[in-house]
């Protein structure tokens, strides 16, 4: 999946809303709960070389928050790797580029979709 199709699966799946909060990176597209405003995604454009890649230039990835007893097992899917510039132990990135399995890149942003939604208030104690 690329980075239009990724943008297009989130469109069909979710109510949300996207922004573009740093004007030095206008590449960067937060994607955020239409409720409460916390970030589920992050895709960005960043080097290669930060997730040990070989060649020259950038490559799309998103950031997913990930629940963090499964941070490791999704990290040895191809395309997944340690978050970039977030929490490693509850955030994962995933190459935009078709090297992750469509499967586990859906999968993933489900649940972090989930993860960050709104939790339920809890009813005072009578």
């Amino acid at each position: 999946m690329n980075r239009e199709e990724f943008d297009n699966y989130v469109a069909s799946c979710y109510a949300y809303a996207s922004d573009h909060p740093w004007k030095e990176y206008p590449d960067f597209t937060v994607y955020r709960h239409a409720s409460n405003k916390k970030w589920f995604a992050l895709v960005m454009s960043v080097p290669r070389s930060a997730f040990g890649l070989a060649g020259d230039g950038k490559i799309d990835v998103v950031n997913l928050k990930c629940d963090p007893l499964m941070v490791g097992s999704a990290q040895l899917s191809p395309g997944v790797y340690p978050a970039y510039h977030m929490s490693k132990t509850t955030w994962v990135s995933v190459a935009l580029d078709g090297t992750a399995d469509d499967g586990t890149l859906t999968f993933l942003t489900d649940q972090s979709y989930a993860l960050t939604a709104a939790k339920p208030k809890k009813k005072p104690k009578a």
